[in-house]
This record gives C-alpha cells, structure tokens and sequence, in this order.
C-alpha cells in the first residue's frame, strides 16, 4: 500500500496518492475525466468537461474577494506511458505503484505521472480548501497534452473568465517559467514490397536497451544517447562487413521522450553469425566510452533468432538507413541571447519498420518561428530523399517571455519574503500549453511553476518530496494576494 498519502502537505499528496489509482494514458483518459468531475462534485464546486474533453472548475471567491482577479489554474490530466520492458503494467487498467526511496517518490518499472498529476493534485488541494482565502477561481485541466496539446488546441473562446494563468507544469523549484519553445510533429512513411530472405541465411536479434532515455525538450541538451541513432551506427557496419540485410526495425515508442531502447532484426548468411556479434561487443564498447558519464547501463547485444521470411529490399534499406543516419537529432542552436538555453533541437523518436511499411517519427521544437521551419525543412528534405511521405502536424508556437509581467512580479516578491531568497527567471525548450491558451485568450498574464520533477517521460521519474512544501506555501500565499481588478 502506498505511503505517499502520509507525506506533507497532506492535501496535495493524498490527491495524487488517488490519482495514481486511475488510469491516464494519453488518449485514454474518460476514467480520469470522471474521477475529476465525481471530485468536484464530492467538495462542492462547478465543474463540467468542454467539447475538447478538458475537466473545468469553478471556485468562486471567498467573503471580500470578490473584487480580485480571477486565477486560473492549469495543468494537464494525461500521463506518459512508458515502462520497463520487464514490467506488465497496462496503463488503461492498472494503478500506478508509487514508494518512496529517500527523499524522492518514485514508480516501480514505470513512468510516475508526476507530470503533470503533482500540478492535478494542487489544483485539487485549492478546490476543496475551506480555510484558504482567494478570489475568483478557475481550474482547466488539459486533455492529451502529451500527444499533441489536443485539449489547449480545441479549448473553446469565451470559455475562461480569469485574468491571471499560473500553470503547474514545470518541473524546477524556485524558477518561474515565462517563456517556452514551439513544437512540431514530422512523420516520414514509406510502403516497400518486401523481398524473400534467401533461405540459407539466419537471422540476429540486435538489442540496445538500458539508456537514460528522458524528456525530449528539457533533457535535450544533457548528451544522452538515442537508442535509434546509435542502432544506425552498428546496423550500417553490419550491412557492408557482414552482407547483412535489414528485416525490422523498433525503437522508441514517444514522440516526446528520448528513445532508450531500440531492437532490431537483420538476416545474414550464417558464417557471419559470430563476426555481427563481435561487432556489437565492439560496438558496446565504443558507446561506453563515448558516453561515460552519460550513460551507465548500456546493454547492447546479439543473438540468433528465427529467420524471418521477408526482409527490406536492399535499395529501399540503403535509402531507409541513409536518412535515419543523416537526420538531425539534439540540439540544433542555443538561444543566442541567452547561450545557457537550448533555442532549436530535433528527436529522433520512434522508427518502425517492418512488414512493408516504414515511419519515422520526429519532434522538433524551438522557441524561434524562423528556426523551427528551417529545422522541419531539414528534417523533410532528408526523407525525402530517401522516398518517403513527409506530414507535417501538432504544431503550437512558442511562449515570448514577458519580463514585466504582474504576476510574475507578484510571485517573486512572495518567493523572497517567504524563503529569502530570490526566485530565478527562466525559459524553458520544453513545450508548454501556455503558448496555446495565449493564442485564444491574449489578454492573460501567465507564468508557470511547480516543485522539482527529474526524468519525465522514463521510467526514472520522479518528484523530490522537499520542493512540495514550500511549493504548496507559495501557491496559497499568492492566491490570497493576488490584486483587485
């Protein structure tokens, strides 16, 4: 049983101890959306789920407040799958099994769904608190931010009456976020004939696992390995020195987290068994090398398998692995006003080839327009030379920081008189909703904040319990301050 429940402050962690009871994989979310309008109904709030399936609250404002401005508070619903490739978790049924190793909670063998249910669970808190004093408050919690920022995207105008948005999306303590990169999704497809394996050939399983993986944006520029890539690396030396030939490919499985594991099978006349495994021995050495520091837990092997019957004709295989080996990944371009902030970066997600179909699946994102069409260009015209259908979707701008902000001012002065410190400024290369819900309602004054979360989007995620005190300290303290209209 979980004892995340007991941790301080009780109300934020008891709701996110039953939140982690739902399931809320992205583009699975009706139990979750249920769970959160039988809450407000349970401690007396309105609430209704919109045309885009995103969960609205109203709270209105306690005895006189009522002239303050309303606050918006925002946070996604969904969750990021990902798991152990040991684990048997299915995330549309099973609760997630949290436990805490020093002073972090963490999951066993899957994702923790911190991001974003920390920020769920203090939105949860504010609604049922009857001692807090606030004025008008609003909740919107997003659908399918994870897949696409589908909820932000449909968001209805004319929906949303509050002044201010705080979004608890972010993931550093003690840094207030007020600007954020755009996204792209690029997906490059191909249908091939497959060939017939010749059948005195045999056939190797090459399996790169054990990466950090982690969160494709704030992550990016941290130098870990994507599994695809460097699946690139042995697979091309395994087709000109050992007459390999590929049959399937599989790496990563999201498009917004760094794939850390890929698995792959090739066929090969059978004399060459054992040079193809010297050569991923040799092969693991060198990515141990490359990466230490980075990576330890580098596990890169192969071994026979079944042969399969079909395989990839060797020209579209040469054209296939010419653009996975040529295609930008990582970061492209540090802000050049601010040089500690990734500005432009590509990830190369997932790539799936198998039984005549190939798609890739990339993620680029930066906070500059112009860089971000230059990049998916890029991106496109290497596929394209390769034959493939380049689409193009789930776009969203960037967020331009706003340095005079009120509430950021307001969010600051509270930050150094409570802890005494200053609170640090920052903009992050992670997409936030913010840059979306800006776009329908221009007129917010918008800042994002939250306790500190490390490896989203992998199975090491995890929330650092003493960041949520003062987090939660902050978020009432401000409510209550927040200025009349």
């Amino acid at each position: 049983m979980s004892e995340i429940k007991n941790l301080k402050p009780e109300c934020i962690w008891r709701n996110f101890d039953a939140l982690t009871q739902v399931p809320r994989p992205s583009g699975h979310l009706e139990k979750v959306q249920n769970f959160l309008l039988d809450f407000a109904a349970k401690v007396g709030v309105e609430a209704f789920k919109d045309t885009a399936g995103n969960i609205v609250m109203r709270k209105p404002a306690t005895p006189g407040k009522e002239g303050c401005k309303g606050v918006i508070l925002q946070a996604h619903m969904d969750m990021v799958p990902q798991k152990s490739k040991e684990s048997t978790h299915n995330f549309e049924t099973d609760p997630i099994e949290t436990y805490i190793d020093g002073d972090w909670v963490k999951a066993r063998g899957t994702t923790l769904g911190s991001d974003n249910g920390i920020g769920v669970a203090a939105i949860m808190a504010v609604m049922e608190a009857k001692e807090l004093k606030h004025g008008p408050v609003e909740a919107l919690i997003t659908a399918d931010e994870e897949t696409g920022m589908y909820g932000a995207n449909d968001l209805p105008e004319g929906e949303l009456n509050g002044d201010i948005l705080l979004n608890l999306d972010s993931e550093t303590w003690g840094k207030f976020v007020i600007g954020s990169a755009g996204g792209l999704d690029i997906t490059a497809t191909l249908e091939y004939k497959e060939a017939d394996t010749d059948p005195d050939d045999a056939a190797i399983k090459v399996t790169l696992k054990g990466l950090k993986g982690g969160h494709s944006g704030l992550e990016i520029h941290e130098g870990r390995a994507n599994a695809n890539k460097l699946m690139a690396r042995y697979v091309r030396d395994a087709i000109t020195g050992c007459e390999a030939r590929l049959a399937s490919w599989h790496g990563g499985n999201m498009r917004n987290a760094i794939p850390f594991e890929c698995e792959v099978v090739l066929t090969l006349p059978k004399e060459n068994i054992e040079a193809a495994k010297e050569l991923a021995a040799d092969y693991k050495e060198t990515f141990e090398h490359e990466y230490a520091g980075i990576e330890s837990g580098i596990i890169f092997t192969a071994e026979e398998t079944e042969t399969p019957k079909k395989e990839v004709p060797e020209d579209i295989q040469d054209n296939l692995l010419d653009a996975i080996y040529a295609c930008h990944n990582g970061v492209l371009r540090m802000i050049p006003a601010i040089p500690a902030v990734v500005e432009t970066s590509s990830n190369l997600a997932i790539i799936d080839i198998t039984e005549g179909n190939a798609a890739v699946k990339i993620l680029a994102r930066s906070s500059s327009e112009s860089m971000k069409e230059y990049l998916a260009n890029t991106l496109q015209s290497c596929f394209n030379m390769a034959g493939m259908k380049v689409t193009m979707s789930g776009g969203y701008t960037g967020w331009d920081p706003n340095t005079n902000s009120e509430i950021l001012k307001l969010l600051e002065r509270e930050y150094r008189e409570l802890f005494g410190e200053e609170a640090e400024e920052k903009v992050d290369h992670a997409g936030l909703e913010c840059s979306v819900i800006l776009g329908k309602y221009p007129h917010l004054d918008v800042v994002s904040l939250g306790p500190t979360l490390r490896s989203p989007h992998t199975t090491g995620e995890r929330c650092y319990i003493p960041t949520m005190a003062p987090f939660w300290d902050l978020l009432k303290k401000t409510l209550e301050d927040i200025p009349a209209k």
